[in-house]
């Protein structure tokens, strides 16, 4: 087996070993080595996310992006990020600057502490937690605190109303998302992640399992991430920049950064719950593979919202939650009890009858829901279309009624 990962983290852990350390002291060296490369990865990857999203939405504009800097414009992101770091941090006068300064911290964070669950390779795991997916929860709630603590300690009316509307979009995704995560745990029987992604590997990916559910998850993590076309809560031509109108420099660069490695993030959860995470060809025989199949598909995911961010336009507010409300939680409350009646059902049966199983389910769901909204749809026309009965009172209103 070709595992080079473990192979330097063995040797490092003998040589701290050899020098005399206690072994409490070394695993403690270790685990800060580890969060110290994985943080350092990500935020790598964070500043090329910069490039790729703008390339990509040249092309949707035919246009042709960053090409100045560098090859095909590669060195754009660090002028970026030097222009931000060299910008001037500004604190607006009555903010609360403890609050102030500790929210763009907690928003890039919070998306750092996900990855310490995510599955890199069937070798390579951060933290192999029990309630993996609790965890998830857990962190993405302390995000929407990070959110509401910049709207309120800026001391600013416009990014407190952002606030309150990005709080109240994120939580109410959070139901039909988290609703949606017991899907992948009732088939895995597990709420660790890395329980997921092995029974994946055994008997294939989730997504095939129940594609609804899979487009429900990937729908609410797009209003979560507060991307286009929900990306309202900010709302530029109403309320300026949203909560984070008062940041400047680098304080606005961790919200921006946060955004975008949120986007990854999201990438690789789905990837984990529902494409089967490091699980590809070759991957037991090299580990290291495993990393690679997980970044091309948390990839392949972020390239989705891209494109959806760039495609579609922006909603108004009380169709978003209407959406919500009355379509993706009851829908996603459908899909948990179906999918835990068939499970009881057929726990035994081949796996091939199971997955049919389950996959046919789906589809007999996604029909019923189509025929539902094509008949509601049908009657708002005709009621939209009908003309409105004029009442008594209206005509006595009207000009000329009293001659």
């Amino acid at each position: 087996m070709l595992d080079p990962i473990n192979a330097i983290a063995n040797w490092l852990q003998n040589l701290l070993s050899s020098w005399g350390l206690e072994s409490g002291l070394v695993n403690f060296i270790m685990i800060l080595i580890g969060v110290l490369v994985v943080a350092m990865t990500v935020l790598v990857l964070d500043i090329l996310l910069v490039w790729v999203e703008r390339k990509m939405v040249a092309r949707f504009q035919d246009r042709l992006g960053p090409n100045r800097l560098g090859p095909f414009g590669l060195i754009q992101p660090i002028a970026d990020v030097i222009k931000l770091l060299i910008k001037e941090d500004i604190t607006p006068e009555g903010a609360d600057k403890v609050l102030f300064n500790i929210a763009p911290v907690m928003a890039l964070a919070t998306v750092l502490i996900i990855w310490a669950v995510i599955p890199f390779a069937p070798t390579m795991l951060g933290a192999s937690l029990n309630v993996g997916v609790l965890y998830i929860v857990a962190a993405g709630a302390l995000g929407t605190l990070g959110i509401l603590m910049a709207g309120w300690a800026a001391h600013n009316k416009y990014a407190l109303v952002g606030a309150f509307r990005m709080v109240a979009l994120v939580v109410s995704y959070e139901v039909p998302m988290v609703t949606a995560l017991l899907v992948p745990v009732i088939l895995a029987r597990s709420m660790g992640l890395h329980d997921i992604v092995e029974a994946q590997a055994q008997g294939g990916w989730f997504i095939l399992f129940s594609p609804v559910t899979a487009l429900i998850f990937f729908v609410c993590t797009i209003a979560e991430l507060g991307r286009a076309p929900f990306d309202l809560a900010e709302a530029e031509s109403e309320i300026v920049a949203g909560y984070h109108i008062e940041y400047s420099g680098m304080k606005f660069g961790m919200f921006y950064a946060g955004e975008l490695l949120h986007a990854l993030t999201m990438g690789a959860l789905i990837a984990s719950l529902f494409l089967g995470g490091w699980h590809g060809p070759f991957v037991q025989q090299v580990p290291i593979l495993g990393v690679v199949y997980l970044f091309i598909k948390a990839f392949f995911v972020y390239w989705m919202y891209t494109w959806v961010r760039y495609t579609v336009p922006r909603i108004r507010i009380d169709h978003m939650m209407s959406l919500n409300w009355k379509f993706f939680t009851p829908l996603a409350l459908v899909m948990v009890i179906v999918t835990a009646i068939l499970d009881k059902l057929m726990t035994g049966l081949p796996g091939w009858i199971y997955g049919l199983g389950m996959f046919s389910a789906n589809v007999l769901v996604a029909v019923i829901t189509i025929n539902l909204l094509r008949t509601y749809s049908q009657k708002e026309r005709q009621r939209v279309a009908e003309p409105r009965p004029v009442a008594q009172a209206d005509l006595a209103k009207a000009p000329g009624s009293g001659d």
